[in-house]
């Protein structure tokens, strides 16, 4: 058996040798569940790999191709995958704390159940994703593509969803407090059940979209237009604040955002910091002999 320090040093030169590690797996039609890659490794080939319970730990892996990959369970924690194609992946129940995915592609993923708080997907492809329940406070998804996508019972506060592709996706049941959707497009979007409170919708576009039992308390509509929404009551839009050039159903009403109409001030959450690498292993004393 290796003694300890010889087994701490084997695991640290792993990790810090990923890249190439990652390229060795290629030939192999499984990889290994324990399996963790950091370091660098741009434009990775992981497509169709089975790499459930993987960890990526603090690596860049900008382009990576990891199309129809088994990710269930995965840990991503602090690494950019900017860039990467997730097509038709699979990534339930995966953690992705901290993680940048700026332009990354997930159209036709599952997503269900993923753990995303404070991760970046500003301009990602969500076209046809499905990712129910999935876990994104204060995640940024400006301008994401989340088209016919499907978020029921997803949780949102405080997201960034300024400038989103949304037509036809599905929010229903989602909690939204304090999520940023200014300046979206979410034509045919279902909204059934989702917590809107606190939210901002100014200047997006609703058109034909849902909001059955949506909760508006303090939401700020301004500009939005909902004219052609579907389940809006003149008690939910009460709830709301907006100006002269919000659009609402005939017969609706809204009031002004300023003078009486008071936010309510919720708490911000802070997105957690991701991990720090790996540091090398300490070399083991020796001791001289007189």
């Amino acid at each position: 058996m290796l003694p300890a320090a010889a087994l701490v040093a084997a695991f640290a030169a792993l990790i810090g040798a990923a890249p190439a590690f990652a390229a060795n797996m290629m030939t192999e039609p499984d990889v290994a569940r324990t399996v963790s890659f950091g370091g660098s490794c741009a434009k990775c080939e992981f497509s169709g790999r089975k790499l459930t319970d993987a960890a990526f730990i603090g690596g860049t892996f900008a382009g990576a191709n990891l199309i129809a990959t088994d990710l269930r369970g995965a840990k991503v924690m602090g690494s950019n995958f900017s860039g990467a194609d997730f097509s038709r992946a699979d990534l339930r129940g995966a953690q992705v704390m901290g993680s940048v995915f700026k332009g990354a592609h997930f159209s036709h993923a599952t997503l269900t159940g993923i753990e995303g708080p404070g991760a970046n997907f500003s301009g990602a492809d969500f076209h046809h994703a499905v990712a129910n329940s999935a876990q994104l406070p204060v995640a940024n998804l400006e301008g994401a593509i989340l088209s016919h996508a499907s978020f029921t019972g997803a949780q949102f506060q405080h997201a960034n969803l300024t400038k989103v592709q949304a037509d036809h996706a599905i929010f229903d049941g989602a909690e939204m407090l304090g999520a940023n959707l200014s300046n979206g497009r979410f034509e045919r979007a279902s909204f059934s059940g989702t917590g809107l409170q606190t939210a901002t919708l100014a200047g997006a576009n609703f058109a034909g979209a849902s909001f059955g039992g949506a909760e508006l308390d303090h939401a700020n509509i301004r500009g939005a237009d909902l004219s052609s929404a579907h389940g809006l009551t003149q008690e939910q839009v009460s709830e709301a604040c907006g100006d002269n050039a919000t659009r609402l159903p005939r017969g609706l009403t809204v009031k002004e955002c300023h003078g009486r109409f008071v936010f309510f001030k919720s708490p911000l959450p802070t997105p957690p910091a991701p991990p720090l690498p790996p540091k090398p292993p300490v070399a083991p004393k020796t001791w001289a002999h007189n």
